[in-house]
């Protein structure tokens, strides 16, 4: 995964204009940080797993409420390698149980 917060990850949506109002009272800056550890643990994880994170693109943002949004763009492979990894662990804590 590079860098997480690569400036050049842009994503096309529609405009949202909750997404450009900020609230009087909420506390975006806490979302956007929780977000951000949440985006670098996944980063951790996915290297940890020997997955391969040199296309994947994590973007820390919170939503109209404030709370932390991640925003992924991942390559084709690394979304099926994904894939495999928590099917793997889903049949391992159904054997925990």
């Amino acid at each position: 995964m590079g860098d997480p917060w690569d400036a050049g990850f842009e994503e096309e949506e529609a405009f949202d204009l909750d997404a450009v109002v900020w609230l009087p009272g909420v506390d975006y800056l806490s979302g956007w940080r929780e977000a951000q550890t949440a985006a670098e643990e996944l980063a951790g994880a996915l290297r940890a797993a020997g997955g391969d994170t040199s296309g994947v693109r994590a973007r820390a943002d919170t939503g109209c409420d404030g709370v932390g949004v991640v925003r992924l763009a991942l390559p084709v492979a690394t979304v099926r390698e994904i894939a495999r990894l928590a099917r793997g662990a889903t049949g391992r804590l159904r054997k925990a149980s």
